[in-house]
């Protein structure tokens, strides 16, 4: 119970934080869809960052299933120091997700407060149609963000898979045993980064919708 308590109380305090922190925002002029259109570009920056890394972990990979003499320690390293990158950046890509889900939260909430607020109907209902039309737009780029989140797990899987097993087996023999799955990876990787692109297209249209609402 205890234990249960002070997760609770947590949570109460990041939540409290969250909320003191748009109002101190809002106090200097930056209001939360300015914030939330920051997080979309920042989120497409770490989904971009997240390509380009998962890319140069393909091509260590790569450089490794080649191997054709030299000190294999440091081409293990090189393979090593990619998949800790990529985790980095897969890591990076998730956090920004979660905080434009949070800014989210509390846009949508203050909007949907500030309907009951007006006292021209006709302004109402527009104001109600462009909220019901952003949040439309906002599930769908946060659907193709999660379902690009989502292929980077594979992507990591192998990787570490492959770090680990190289780790207790450094010989040529386990490099050549890891050619099969350098295909398997490159697969994964192009559907990623196809995702990432997908869900890239969507932020750009969610922003253009949002500074038009």
């Amino acid at each position: 119970m205890p234990y249960l308590l002070a997760i609770f109380l947590s949570l109460t305090a990041l939540t409290g934080c969250q909320s003191a922190y748009y109002s101190a925002m809002e106090q200097v002029g930056i209001h939360k869809r300015d914030i939330m259109v920051d997080r979309v570009e920042d989120a497409n920056e770490a989904q971009q960052d997240a390509q380009q890394q998962f890319t140069s972990a393909l091509d260590a990979l790569k450089a490794l299933t080649q191997f054709d003499g030299g000190e294999l320690e440091s081409a293990y390293n090189q393979v090593n120091d990619q998949y800790e990158a990529s985790n980095d950046a897969a890591e990076k890509v998730r956090e920004r997700i979660a905080a434009i889900e949070d800014v989210a939260d509390a846009l949508f909430d203050e909007w949907q407060e500030e309907l009951s607020l007006y006292s021209s109907s006709k302004l109402r209902r527009d104001s109600e149609s462009k909220l019901s039309s952003t949040k439309a737009s906002y599930q769908r780029m946060l659907s193709a963000m999660h379902r690009a989140e989502q292929k980077m797990d594979p992507v990591l899987d192998t990787l570490r898979d492959n770090t680990l097993y190289l780790k207790h087996n450094l010989n040529a023999a386990a490099i050549g045993s890891l050619q099969g799955e350098f295909q398997s990876l490159q697969r994964d990787i192009q559907r990623a980064i196809t995702d990432m692109e997908a869900a890239i297209t969507e932020s750009e249209r969610f922003i253009s919708q949002l500074q038009r609402s």
